[in-house]
């Protein structure tokens, strides 16, 4: 493909994905589970060998700054909405993705002379320097 043709196609994509990020709806990130409980009551029907326990409940976990977030999710209709929204949110990810994927393409189509740069790989384990420095011993 030559290099304009190349960039048309490209610019159509980036557009097409823009517009498809505008038909996502709210979103949440997290995951929804489907729990049953046992209450401890020794004469309950739950505390029977087999027995499922009583729910289904419903709860929606996710990290937020390194920890574990748990909301429960009222049964009926708030099952749905969350699992919809659960949805959208992977949606928006995959549709992310590729929009940066497409925009670092156009990116690369118009560098100068149309040349991509080589990559190199970027060195990030720097070995400690053992020669020459020295800790002084603090009084």
């Amino acid at each position: 493909m030559s290099h304009p043709s190349q960039l048309g196609v490209l610019q159509v994509k980036r557009e097409q994905l823009k517009a498809r990020l505008t038909e996502i709806g709210d979103m949440r990130p997290g995951s929804l589970v489907e729990r049953f409980r046992k209450c401890g009551k020794p004469t309950c029907h739950c505390a029977q060998k087999d027995a499922p326990g009583h729910g289904p409940c419903y709860s929606l976990t996710h990290a937020v700054e390194g920890k574990t977030v748990t909301r429960v999710i009222p049964k009926g209709v708030a099952v749905e909405h969350t699992r919809q929204q659960i949805a959208d949110y992977h949606r928006f990810r995959e549709l992310v993705r590729e929009l940066i994927t497409v925009s670092t393409q156009i990116c690369d189509v118009q560098m100068p002379a149309g040349r991509v740069p080589d990559q190199v790989p970027v060195k990030t384990n720097f070995p400690r320097r053992t020669a020459g420095h020295r800790h002084r011993a603090r009084d």
